[in-house]
């Protein structure tokens, strides 16, 4: 399904038909081990969930480029066992699935370095192509006059869907406006949470500090459904 000319909501994901390139986001890695060091103990599912999902949207796409738009890892001062072992396992795994493989840095990913030094893979702040930018979306940069899209992450937006007592919370994609650009906003790959409940609770980038009402909603669930603007979910 197009979330905007040219630019395709694939499960999680965002694809850029033309120039073939495939955008992942917050995967997170080591969530559950941050999360186990403060006594929440859970099962570590993540990864092999991740694998089977990826899996289906490499039976749809063969990309040239995959970007993953920050946050691969979990921690901010350390790189845990965990992050190790798994951030090493999904680069290796889309490296064989593309060209090439950049990694956008995150608010999370202050330690990526020998992660990524590890499998010489490339590292940016950003990355621009055909008038478009992919950025974290943790904060605002200068951005060229040219840039008419803006593809941020960060935010893990999510909606809450309520069916008599029954409540459940459904990643999804958010497309509006900064200033006078396009501004898309990606789901979180990380399978442990669903994410920030753009509807109710207080968001995080700066990108995302404005009225969103006009904002339009694509929910992921079995497959990716529209929702039309926020103000009507409310």
């Amino acid at each position: 399904m197009e979330i905007s000319k040219g630019i395709e909501i694939i499960d999680l994901a965002l694809y850029l038909k033309k120039e073939k390139i495939l955008i992942l986001a917050d995967f997170h890695i080591g969530y559950e081990e941050a999360l186990a060091k403060q006594g929440f103990l859970i099962p570590r599912f993540q990864f092999k969930d991740i694998s089977k999902r990826l899996e289906n949207i490499f039976r749809k796409l063969k990309p040239e480029i995959i970007i993953i738009n920050g946050d691969i890892k979990h921690e901010f001062g350390e790189i845990s066992e965990q992050e190790w072992r798994e951030a090493l396992k999904l680069i290796d795994y889309l490296s064989k699935k593309c060209k090439k493989l950049i990694l956008v840095r995150g608010n999370h990913d202050t330690i990526l370095g020998p992660i990524a030094k590890k499998r010489n893979i490339d590292t940016a702040l950003e990355y621009e192509i055909n008038n478009i930018l992919v950025i974290h979306g943790h904060k605002i940069p200068k951005i060229d006059k040219k840039v008419k899209t803006i593809i941020i992450a960060h935010e893990h937006p999510c909606i809450s869907l309520k069916e008599g007592p029954k409540i459940e919370k459904y990643k999804c994609f958010l497309k509006g406006k900064f200033k006078s650009k396009v501004l898309i906003v990606e789901p979180s790959f990380n399978l442990v949470t669903e994410g920030t409940n753009v509807l109710q609770e207080k968001l995080l980038s700066p990108f995302l500090q404005q009225n969103l009402d006009n904002f339009e909603v694509w929910l992921v669930s079995d497959k990716v459904y529209y929702f039309g603007k926020l103000k009507n979910l409310n």
